[in-house]
């Protein structure tokens, strides 16, 4: 029997978190909204910003094919999606840098 690459709870909870597809996301990613939230790393690239990439490449892959690095990737997308959706704003948040930050994590709360 071969072994599990990455638990069955975590990669469902991530898939359902993530609503974006892997083009999705690669699009938002290359527009300047994208590029304007989130916490400069030391290469002045977000935080958010490198993760939407490594989610783009964690939504390519097959689930077997899942490294550690994807699946602790995917806990941290875990946290940061659920303490994010936790201070949603008032109002319409279509166009806020919250959004734009959960974008970049690969979940856009205004899509069903």
């Amino acid at each position: 029997m071969a072994a599990k690459t990455t638990d069955d709870d975590l990669y469902h909870t991530f898939h359902g978190e993530v609503n974006m597809t892997a083009s999705e996301l690669e699009k938002w990613l290359k527009t300047d909204e994208s590029k304007s939230v989130g916490q400069a790393s030391g290469d002045g690239e977000s935080i958010g910003h490198q993760s939407g990439k490594h989610i783009v490449a964690i939504l390519h892959k097959k689930k077997a094919d899942l490294t550690p690095d994807d699946e602790a990737h995917m806990h941290k997308v875990h946290s940061y999606i659920a303490r994010h959706l936790a201070q949603r704003p008032s109002g319409d948040v279509a166009h806020t840098p919250w959004r734009y930050s959960l974008m970049n994590w690969g979940h856009d709360p205004l899509k069903k």
